[in-house]
């Protein structure tokens, strides 16, 4: 049975999915725009929530760009973390079940393997820090809340990652280099939706890995898969080199990255019965469906 879903961000990579899937799903959804509600004013964010009627809350929202964060804390901190707690306490009192996505950045990434929900965080940016500041006010306000943290979230053709601008620039001839020493886990918008919904569902509370499953990538592997993929789809007469980077010789990069935040998402497959891909499986997928939107 269909319900009114809000949710914030839905112009985004992830919430234009999200709001798809709820819409196929047979579901109202409520996307406002920021400029029906910016998310810097908290008040016009609770009002929203407590006025909308909706039973699911997804807070997809964030100022992501570390060095936009870095540029303006103070903005990072209201949107990352003070409207996602404005938005919890709201469904605390309407008793709407509420899903906020956070992220991988959020752990430290000093030491390689993968992270459970149990791991230490210790944010390294302030990006990480404001969206730790969030998931911890969330869940003050509103234990009852889901705080879904995902990763290198690729898939949307409209919105694209790192993955679909590899394969757009090897399709222009463009020469090609990837980050080697940073790894994690692409994870499929789609899937995140997917997932999210069923969040939603539930009755589960508290922190969980949203994210593909498998060996951790880096940069430089995902690239060459979906090259390797695309070339075998024959969208390219074959994989073309991409040159390996160090992260720290990036020079846009201003902020430091974590470097190992590839998470285990044993928690939501296993106990939830949540079912997501491997990150191989992901790249084929992703490269597969932007190569429809050019072909």
């Amino acid at each position: 049975m269909g319900m009114r879903v809000l949710i914030f961000g839905a112009s985004g990579r992830t919430g234009q999915v999200l709001r798809a899937a709820a819409e196929q799903a047979g579901h109202e959804v409520l996307p406002p725009a920021h400029a029906e509600c910016p998310l810097e004013q908290a008040e016009q964010v609770s009002d929203l929530v407590l006025t909308s009627g909706a039973g699911l809350v997804v807070n997809c929202a964030a100022i992501s760009g570390l060095e936009a964060c870095a540029a303006d804390p103070l903005q990072a901190h209201l949107v990352n973390a003070v409207a996602p707690a404005a938005m919890a306490l709201a469904c605390r009192h309407t008793g709407a079940r509420f899903v906020h996505l956070s992220t991988d950045y959020v752990l430290c990434g000093r030491k390689p393997g993968l992270k459970d929900e149990n791991a230490r965080c210790r944010p390294i940016s302030w990006y990480g820090e404001s969206k730790r500041e969030g998931e911890l006010q969330v869940l003050e306000a509103l234990p009852t809340a889901v705080v879904a943290r995902v990763s290198w979230v690729c898939g949307n053709p409209a919105r694209p990652s790192f993955i679909e601008s590899t394969l757009a620039r090897a399709l222009a001839g463009q020469p090609l280099a990837a980050v080697a020493d940073k790894v994690s886990l692409p994870t499929d918008a789609a899937d995140i939706a997917r997932a999210a919904l069923a969040l939603g569902n539930s009755d589960y509370a508290g922190v969980v890995h949203l994210t593909s499953s498998g060996e951790p990538l880096s940069w430089w592997q995902c690239a060459t898969l979906a090259l390797q993929c695309a070339a075998g789809l024959g969208a390219l007469p074959a994989a073309p080199p991409v040159q390996q980077q160090k992260l720290d010789e990036v020079p846009f990069f201003k902020e430091p990255r974590p470097r190992h935040t590839a998470m285990d998402n044993t928690r939501l497959t296993s106990r939830l019965g949540i079912s997501m891909p491997t990150a191989r499986e992901t790249i084929a997928t992703v490269t597969h469906r932007f190569l429809e939107t050019r072909f």
